[in-house]
């Protein structure tokens, strides 16, 4: 288990895990017309997964402008969320 924290790849995992979530409740919202809308969803689960990519880089010693750009995408994925939100 260490290893797959120090290498980041516990991190890769969970980005993967939230792929399936994002194509499932995609489908599901394809399918049945009913859950979030895609644009907000897509959007939530890109601000997640930035800050992830985030964690992963400062695993394994990423140079802080590498960390601090994925903190900045997630960021503007979550003011993209709020702006579908609020609309």
């Amino acid at each position: 288990m260490a290893d797959l924290f120090a290498s980041g790849r516990i991190v890769d995992v969970i980005v993967a895990l939230v792929a399936l979530e994002a194509l499932l409740l995609v489908g599901l919202r394809l399918r049945f017309g009913r859950g979030p809308k895609p644009a907000a969803l897509l959007s939530n689960l890109a601000s997640g997964a930035a800050l992830m990519l985030a964690v992963r880089a400062a695993l394994t010693g990423a140079d802080w402008p590498i960390v601090a750009a994925w903190l900045l995408a997630a960021l503007f994925a979550h003011l993209t969320e709020m702006m579908i939100r609020f609309r």
